[in-house]
């Protein structure tokens, strides 16, 4: 702990728990002291503080803040580890009523099972044709197992909606992919987005008449193109920490008017058909 003392929390982190380039978003909640208001208490001795949760990106900014350094199960040998299961009461709070039925305490716990400690190192509102409230994620986890004397690095994403309630803005569902660092690199063009467009809407459904360059920026890929219907289309991507690149949303925008999210999705559509026609 001296040590930690004499650093601030971002240099502390960035030296000790990241191998990426990309800063952590989750350095709130950076004390002790954050948590002595709910020390001791059950889930359901636990009110959130209305400021914790004023906005969808102040909850789930707080919410992973406060997973950060929570560990489930593991005996390091080294003493204890960051704070422990400490804050898991807390955590399960951000989780809307309507969610907390369906996902107990203690299922809820068990999806943390091996994780020493937690970065969220990306964090974006995507759109949602429900209008609902719907964001990308993707953690950096330290992970480790009884049988392993060693840590390991891990990687996941996922997608977070939102529900408004009475108390404020709470997690109502939450998905969560681990990434892969092998079958990216060595097989096949599913990984990669402008593959992606050219075989999927174009070799399977005969859909692209002129494709547009590329846009990138950070982590998101827009590709674009002339439809033969004579519709423009927008494929929006995000580039996860193994390469891989992420279909998030699809727009349309026919002639004269604005653009719209719609889904499609070729494995069925054009895949069916050809078949049908073969």
């Amino acid at each position: 702990m001296f040590l930690r003392n004499q650093m601030d929390i971002t240099s502390y982190h960035q030296k000790y728990f990241r191998p990426s380039c990309l800063p952590a978003l989750n350095l709130r909640f950076d004390t002790w002291e954050s948590f002595t208001p709910y020390y001791d208490k059950t889930h359901e001795q636990i009110q959130l503080s209305p400021e914790l949760t004023t906005t969808p990106e102040d909850t789930l900014l707080h919410y992973f803040s406060i997973l950060r350094e929570a560990v489930f199960i593991g005996d390091r040998g080294c003493g204890s580890i960051g704070q422990g299961s400490l804050p898991f009461p807390l955590a399960y709070n951000f989780l809307s009523k309507e969610y907390q039925k369906k996902l107990s305490y203690e299922d809820y716990l068990q999806l943390f099972t091996g994780i020493r400690h937690t970065s969220l190192i990306k964090l974006c509102r995507v759109p949602d044709e429900k209008r609902g409230i719907k964001f990308f994620y993707e953690v950096e986890t330290i992970e480790g197992s009884e049988s392993k004397k060693a840590e390991y690095f891990g990687y996941s994403y996922g997608f977070i909606m939102l529900a408004q309630e009475n108390e404020g803005y709470r997690i109502s569902d939450l998905s969560r992919m681990e990434e892969d660092f092998l079958c990216a690199p060595y097989h096949g063009w599913s990984h990669d987005a402008e593959a992606v467009v050219e075989v999927k809407y174009g070799n399977w459904c005969k859909l692209i008449h002129k494709k547009n360059p590329t846009i990138a920026y950070s982590y998101v890929k827009k590709i674009c193109f002339r439809g033969n219907d004579g519709v423009d289309y927008c494929m929006i991507f995000f580039t996860l920490t193994n390469g891989t690149d992420v279909e998030i949303a699809q727009f349309r925008k026919a002639r004269n008017e604005i653009w719209k999210q719609f889904t499609m999705h070729p494995e069925e559509e054009c895949l069916t058909e050809n078949r049908e026609i073969l």
